[in-house]
């Protein structure tokens, strides 16, 4: 296997590799030219942003946002990222449709070994992360590696989430956990 591909399967790989620099270095000189267009250029900062990113209609990001690789991200329609996001996409990243994330939220899908020896090498690995349909993610959150978080959900500004959650739940702190269920069975009017 390449190191490519022991990456995008959960195994431990080596980032050093040359295809996966050049991979990042491609993927950052997209979202850095993209982060340096003004409001003015919104069209074109929009369609770079397209271009990194596998993502469905009414994308919008407020720059500046950073990823590793930006292929190994697939957003939703209707999604919107405040300001300075980080999706750390070294395994897939999945964000469903209608999803907002306050300013500095970090998605991380890298992860690397618990024990010294394996970690000095220099190997790292991912798992996946996937975050369902109508989520809100308050801002400062970190969401860690492996985590599904189900429809509906609603996540406290500032919170770590490390485990997933099903549908339907607020939740908070570090490490995050439930603080209530949401009825969505019924239409709010505002």
């Amino acid at each position: 296997m390449t190191e490519k591909e022991k990456m995008l399967a959960g195994e431990m790989y080596s980032p050093s590799d040359p295809e996966l620099t050049k991979e990042r270095h491609n993927a950052r000189l997209l979202f850095q030219k993209a982060n340096s267009l003004s409001d003015d250029f919104k069209k074109e900062r929009d369609a770079l942003y397209t271009k990194l990113l596998n993502s469905g209609d009414n994308l919008w990001i407020e720059p500046p946002f950073h990823c590793d690789y930006g292929s190994s991200i697939k957003v939703g329609h209707n999604v919107f990222m405040n300001f300075n996001c980080c999706i750390l996409d070294i395994a897939p990243v999945t964000i469903g449709n209608h999803v907002m994330f306050g300013p500095h939220v970090q998605v991380y899908s890298a992860t690397h070994p618990l024990e010294a020896k394996a970690r000095n090498s220099g190997k790292e690995y991912g798992k996946p992360v996937t975050i369902g349909n109508n989520v809100w993610v308050g801002g400062h959150s970190t969401i860690c590696p492996g985590v599904t978080l189900g429809n509906n959900v609603v996540v406290g500004a500032g919170s770590v989430v490390t485990k997933s959650f099903p549908d339907d739940v607020v939740i908070a702190g570090n490490p995050a956990r439930i603080i209530k269920t949401i009825d969505n069975s019924e239409e709010t009017t505002i």
